[in-house]
């Protein structure tokens, strides 16, 4: 058994610091386990005490008859790390240290948590600053959370990993009074060893737990929650995660227009998509979405049928439902017709959707029937039930009748309680339909099992060896030549160009190149040329030395730098403007295709996919990047426009995915603003580039 098998199902418990008063938060660790079942032994540990609740209270960790599996250490940021190496040095698997006062705290609370960690040795340690962890599984509650003082857990399958401890606490609360049945709650919090990434991989494994539901403040490595989640998407383990943080600015000032927007939230965002984590974009969704994956049932589609007793909420649902592209098709003719057979009266309306059902609740015969008939429809993937106010007076009359239909398909089934009947909803949940006091969480639960039924692991593109040597490049910030070539080293092919130093170089360049060019000051030191007057388009052979002389004049202006460089380069019409670019941050690298152009913080039409641990992104990785912008239908042929050369675009996506793997951390900035994707069979061209190394 490992480390973190012992921490979740201790045979004994050390309790440092334990207090006699149940009252106080010292004292609950032992009240909770002995409250609540463990069959254990527990040794409380306080040097003032003999006894605290009938078990014999020992002076010291060295007095303790056994080496305990687990210890909750109680003490204080001043003297906790004295416990831990104690508990260590006596071979204790692991330890819950409860105190804050830590890196949360600043400068000194950082130097107390490495001397914490440093005190563990080979100790696992979950905490500072937790609550601990409860598992109901087999009834172990290794906390002092008040959540606790409940005096009955419904045990389920969804596992609960929180980086707050009050939270920890109520999702608990909140679950116990909805009838969603838990497996493991653990809090992480500080995480100076154990975190997020350890507890999911640990519960992809865990028999008792078919659904993960993450509390996220930070992913503090990347890397391992990857993995983990992918392990848990390949045990069949949905991950659900509501992250903390959206309004942050996450992006960092940068070079390139890249670095503006890709901010950190939206790297969470590529990052949850890459490992088929859905993410609850509520608190509440958090425990909505996970009660119905938890049921295991199948969504093949996204036709909903809605059985009412109430024309109104049946409305509400239909209409939510609408907004994130569900269909809510009439009944089939020979579905309406076994929905007609049913009626013996005119109280129905059988034959539409929603299905108006009005004495269903008063009628058990009536709604399992029709229940059973939707089910068995072909028309439909799903049901959403709306349970009304007839419910109120006889609500395990139609919980029964629904309950007695699931057996018969693998379809989702859910609940919408219209009254406000909490009762009802905690009664259905733990008879296994999911019930919700919202329209919208039907919806946002239907649209979760959609995205758990769609995800598939990303491949790469594999860097098997050194596609290129890039031994020679320079550090610093390239100039738009020297980033061109770069690109095209790799396979991003670019716009003809020449470099030249005079007026007369360039117009000899601009009749080579057929006539009209395009005129750019060439400096690694100004980024954004057309802001300071540094970009002339239309530029023929006859006007190229007045509007040289004019341009290095205009950028002296704005810039007080002198230009003694420029290139000419060939005008490329006719294509789409994209820009194609990375960024790096604490999460990873991510690619970054969008819009392009001037406009392209304007409209902020955007799509971002990270870098796996290893190579570049797939082809079908880079095709899903474009698909997955607004923008989309101007490259597949929107309103009678030329297709684009979508497979040209791939290409470039790949190949600038690769060269961002392969530079790794020497490539602090990159970006193509525009990549012109041409008609189809005439490739793209990458007509400005942005390159920063170290």
């Amino acid at each position: 058994m490992d480390s973190i098998s012992r921490l979740l199902k201790p045979r004994s418990v050390a309790v440092i610091g334990a207090s006699a008063d149940s009252k106080k938060t010292a004292g609950r660790p032992v009240a909770y386990l002995k409250k609540l079942g463990f069959t254990g032994e527990i040794f409380p540990v306080n040097p003032k005490v003999n006894e605290i609740d009938g078990l014999k209270c020992y002076p010291d960790i060295s007095s303790l008859p056994s080496v305990p599996d687990v210890a909750i250490v109680l003490l204080g940021a001043e003297r906790a790390h004295h416990a831990v190496r104690d508990l260590a040095q006596r071979g204790c698997a692991a330890a819950i240290v409860l105190a804050s006062g830590y890196t949360e705290t600043g400068e000194a609370g950082a130097m107390r948590q490495k001397q914490l960690l440093e005190a563990a040795g080979s100790m696992r340690i979950l905490g500072p600053n937790t609550i601990g962890l409860v598992n109901l599984t087999d009834n172990i509650m290794l906390s002092a959370t008040g959540a606790l003082e409940m005096d009955h857990f419904p045990v389920g399958g969804i596992g609960v990993v929180s980086q707050s401890g009050g939270i920890m606490g109520s999702l608990l609360s909140r679950a116990a009074a909805r009838g969603i049945g838990l497996s493991k709650l653990i809090s992480t919090s500080n995480e100076v060893d154990l975190e997020l990434a350890d507890f999911v991989d640990h519960l992809a494994d865990d028999p008792a737990t078919r659904v993960i539901a993450l509390y996220i403040e930070t992913v503090r490595n990347p890397a391992k929650f990857r993995e983990a989640c992918l392990k848990a998407a390949r045990a069949g383990k949905p991950v659900v995660a509501f992250k903390i943080g959206r309004s942050e600015a996450g992006a960092r000032a940068a070079v390139s227009h890249t670095g503006a927007m890709a901010g950190a939230d939206r790297m969470y965002d590529a990052l949850f998509k890459q490992v088929g984590v859905i993410r609850a974009q509520t608190f509440a969704d958090l425990l909505d979405i996970s009660a119905a994956l938890a049921t295991g049932r199948k969504l093949r589609g996204s036709r909903v049928a809605i059985l009412t007793s109430t024309g109104g909420a049946g409305t509400l649902v239909s209409d939510d439902l609408g907004m994130a592209n569900f269909d809510t098709p009439a009944p089939d003719e020979a579905t309406a017709s076994t929905l007609r057979a049913l009626s013996t009266g005119s109280e129905a309306v059988l034959d539409r959707n929603p299905i108006d059902v009005t004495l269903a609740g008063l009628r058990p015969d009536l709604l399992r029937g029709a229940i059973n008939a939707l089910l068995a429809s072909p028309t439909y993937d799903a049901l959403v039930i709306i349970v009304g106010s007839s419910s109120l007076a006889q609500p395990e009359l139609m919980a029964g009748a629904i309950q007695d239909c699931l057996p018969n398909s693998d379809k989702p089934v859910f609940a919408y309680i219209s009254p406000h009947a909490p009762a009802v909803g905690k009664l259905l949940t733990e008879r296994g339909v999911p019930a919700y006091a919202a329209a919208e969480s039907c919806t946002a639960a239907l649209a979760a099992m959609r995205h758990a039924s769609k995800f598939s692991a990303p491949a790469c593109a594999t860097l098997s060896t050194l596609i290129h040597d890039v031994a020679d490049l320079p550090s610093g910030s390239l100039n738009e030549a020297q980033a061109k070539q770069l690109f095209a080293r790799f396979g991003v092919p670019c716009a003809a160009e020449k470099t030249v130093s005079t007026a007369a170089q360039a117009q000899a360049a601009a009749l080579e190149m057929g006539g009209r060019v395009v005129l750019k000051i060439l400096s690694s030191n100004i980024t954004h040329k057309s802001d300071v007057g540094g970009v002339a388009v239309g530029v023929t052979p006859q006007t190229m030395a007045a509007r040289l002389a004019a341009m290095v004049d205009e950028v002296h202006a704005k810039t007080d730098q002198h230009v003694e460089a420029f290139l000419v380069q060939e005008m490329v019409s006719g294509g789409t403007e994209l820009i194609l670019g990375m960024n790096r941050d604490p999460l990873g690298t991510a690619i970054l295709l969008g819009m392009g152009g001037v406009t392209a913080e304007l409209f902020n039409d955007t799509a971002l996919r990270l870098l796996p641990a290893q190579g570049g992104l797939s082809r079908d990785e880079a095709l899903s990047m474009a698909q997955a912008l607004k923008t989309w239908p101007l490259l597949d042929g929107f309103r009678g426009r030329p297709k684009a050369d979508v497979d040209a675009l791939v290409d470039a996506i790949v190949a600038f995915s690769i060269m961002a793997a392969q530079l790794g951390e020497r490539l602090v900035e990159a970006e193509i603003n525009p990549l012109f994707v041409l008609p189809q069979g005439q490739g793209c061209k990458a007509a400005d580039g942005v390159v920063v190394l170290i």
